[in-house]
């Protein structure tokens, strides 16, 4: 007879082992079925729509997969530098000037190696990247094919050699051998391009241009230029363009492109458009090209608002007749065209907004920069077209946008402006939501326009947001994005006086100081002001005795940056020192009045003399109004007075008193 624990393990074996089959065939049945399903699903599909499912083996990733999974798992550090300069610590800026300064010296110090490198490509000819990288190798700079031949002409284009292309071109004609018009089209692309002249090369600045391009940069101001100041070459009648152009027999649209598209680009605008009218009498269709570089140069042939729009209107006419299909630029161009005729840009804006819309063309942020730039001018405040921006902001929200026309870096510096002169915070709030959407932010422009964009943000914040906000975007902008200018520090402290949080202002002052703007007079002024106003509890008087200590300091540093003393900086100083019972740095301050040639205020002399009252100091007492006396004071009579009734004074500095009274008497 089995044990019976023996007999229970094989029981529950052989049942373990039914229920095991069951589940299999159960599995098996379900499994049948939803295969079924599956397959009957699938005839349906295909049964529908003539194109099968295709299920791919693997997945294909980018190069950049794993960076870009990693770069989503952490965000902006506010307390850092910005990214450019994370290299090195050493040089990471603190200043706007040094950001400036630090920018510049990295983008010459790229183009000087990148000179180097193309200049002497035999001192680099071992690679050790892994994987290679093309663009970090030297680039043949120096001509190989001296021979006449066409192939030396293309060498002498791709190396962007305007003068040597030009005689290569002229010798092979004298020479008798034809060019081919792919090699035609692509000098007369590069002789336009350049307008007739060299490049300079990448590092290398061009010696007759660097003193006025570096004044033009002194004087550039907002977007739109002087022409003197755009055009950096101007185009010369007959030259080597215009002559190549009217040695080729038969002259297609590409050569009519090249040569309407460089006129534009140089300032020959009525020229432009006297070579568009050759090319319509010779029957050659334009391109959507020349039609751009034409709408764009419309205003500068007309002088009236309607005529210069009528023009527009009738190259986009020619369009439709020529059966050429407009883009997103040739729409741009047109509303580019509109900010400059003045009252019909606020009625045909929106039209051609629709327009592009009607065609299935997206805007872009230039677009709306346009439509917003017809109805809102700088400095004005229109609140009856706010409703327009609000709709325009509507439409944006939540959309990634990408660069598609050189002017989208200027929307949202112009959306932020629009902002600040109607001081609505909300829709300011709703353009930084923008600007933080996907990568939105790639579309600030440069760090000039971006300083721009966070200024105007920060401005807006500090007049209408309360001072906690205030703070929060302070330390969210500050340094990793925005490096404020002294008028951003004032709104700051506008900011903080309106809220009554004065109490922050000594930390307000360690940020001046490390930000570089130590040395702006009106800045430091304004600082000492506000402390100075009103009197504060002991330790705050304490925290402001040590920051006028430290400002100061400031004015009595070296001679690079240190400030030359005013009245009212000496007084602030002066009372702040002895609110904080600091009466020998207090005395101190005073004695400067007469070494910098400074008058102090009849409120300091009152406030000095209550404090010799309250300690007893009969001597301090006495060279006040000595000092009072010496600046004429009109007080002196009063501090004479008080000092009489209040002090506990000897005999001998009761008759100097009262000498210092008649004396002050005597030359009112």
């Amino acid at each position: 007879m089995a044990a019976p624990g023996r007999h229970v393990g094989h029981c529950l074996q052989k049942n373990g082992q039914f229920l095991l089959n069951n589940i299999e065939r159960l599995w098996f049945c379900r499994s049948f079925h939803w295969s079924r399903v599956l397959q009957q699903h699938a005839a349906e599909a295909h049964t529908d729509s003539s194109e099968s499912v295709v299920i791919p083996k693997k997945k294909t990733w980018s190069s950049t997969a794993v960076l870009e999974a990693l770069a989503a798992t952490v965000n902006r550090d506010p307390t850092a530098h910005p990214h450019q300069f994370q290299d090195d610590s050493y040089l990471s800026p603190r200043t706007s000037s040094e950001f400036a300064l630090f920018s510049l010296s990295l983008e010459s110090g790229r183009a000087a190696a990148k000179y180097f490198v193309n200049s002497n490509p035999k001192l680099f000819t071992k690679d050790f990247a892994q994987p290679h990288i093309p663009c970090l190798m030297p680039q043949s700079v120096s001509l190989v094919l001296e021979e006449v031949s066409e192939a030396a002409l293309r060498e002498r284009l791709s190396l962007r050699r305007v003068s040597a292309a030009v005689d290569m071109y002229d010798q092979l004609l004298q020479s008798g051998q034809t060019v081919s018009m792919e090699t035609t089209h692509d000098l007369l692309d590069l002789i336009c391009l350049y307008c007739d002249r060299d490049p300079a090369a990448e590092g290398t600045a061009d010696p007759e241009d660097s003193e006025e391009g570096e004044a033009q940069g002194r004087k550039r101001k907002g977007r739109f230029r002087k022409a003197a100041q755009l055009l950096k070459y101007t185009w010369r009648e007959n030259n080597n363009a215009e002559r190549i152009f009217n040695l080729i027999p038969e002259r297609d649209t590409r050569c009519y492109s090249a040569l309407i598209r460089g006129m534009v680009k140089h300032g020959a605008f009525s020229r432009a458009f006297h070579f568009y009218t050759d090319m319509l009498n010779n029957r050659v269709t334009g391109d959507v090209h020349i039609f751009n570089a034409l709408i764009s140069a419309a205003p500068e042939v007309r002088e009236k608002y309607q005529d210069r729009w009528d023009l527009v209107v009738e190259l986009l006419n020619e369009m439709k007749q020529q059966k050429v299909c407009p883009t997103l630029q040739t729409f741009n161009a047109a509303l580019r065209a509109l900010r400059r005729c003045g009252f019909l840009s606020k009625t045909l804006a929106l039209h051609t907004l629709s327009e592009m819309k009607a065609l299935g063309i997206e805007p872009s942020l230039a677009s709306y920069d346009h439509v917003l730039a017809a109805f809102f001018r700088a400095g004005a405040t229109t609140p009856n077209n706010i409703d327009i921006f609000r709709e325009v902001l509507s439409v944006m929200e939540g959309t990634s946008f990408s660069c598609q026309d050189p002017d989208d870096v200027y929307f949202f510096c112009s959306a932020m402006r629009i902002c600040l002169d109607n001081k609505d915070l909300e829709l300011g709030y709703k353009v930084q939501a923008l600007v933080e959407f996907g990568e939105n932010w790639r579309l600030l422009g440069d760090p000039y326009q971006q300083s721009i964009y966070y200024g105007r943000f920060f401005n807006l914040l500090c007049l209408m947001e309360d001072v906690d906000a205030v703070l929060t975007w302070y330390r969210r902008l500050i340094p990793s994005l925005y490096y404020p200018n002294p008028q951003g520090m004032k709104d700051l402290l506008q900011a903080l006086d309106t809220d009554s949080r004065l109490e922050l202002l000594p930390s307000v002052w360690k940020d001046i100081r490390s930000l570089g703007h130590d040395n702006k007079l009106d800045l430091v002024e304004e600082l000492l002001g506000l402390m100075a106003r009103d009197k504060h509890s002991s330790e705050v008087q304490q925290q402001f005795s040590e920051c006028a200590l430290e400002v100061k300091s400031v004015f009595d540093g070296d001679r690079v940056r240190s400030l030359d003393w005013t009245s009212a900086a000496l007084n602030h100083v002066t009372v702040l020192l002895l609110r904080a019972q600091h009466t020998a740095q207090a005395w101190e301050t005073l004695q400067l009045f007469k070494t910098k040639n400074r008058v102090p205020t009849v409120e300091l002399m009152e406030e000095f003399l209550s404090w010799c009252v309250v300690s007893g100091s009969c001597d301090k007492a006495v060279d006040l109004v000595q000092t009072s006396v010496s600046f004429c004071l009109p007080c002196t009579s009063k501090l004479t007075q008080r000092a009489l009734r209040d002090l506990p004074l000897t005999e001998d500095q009761r008759s100097v008193l009262s000498e210092l009274e008649s004396a002050a008497e005597s030359s009112v």
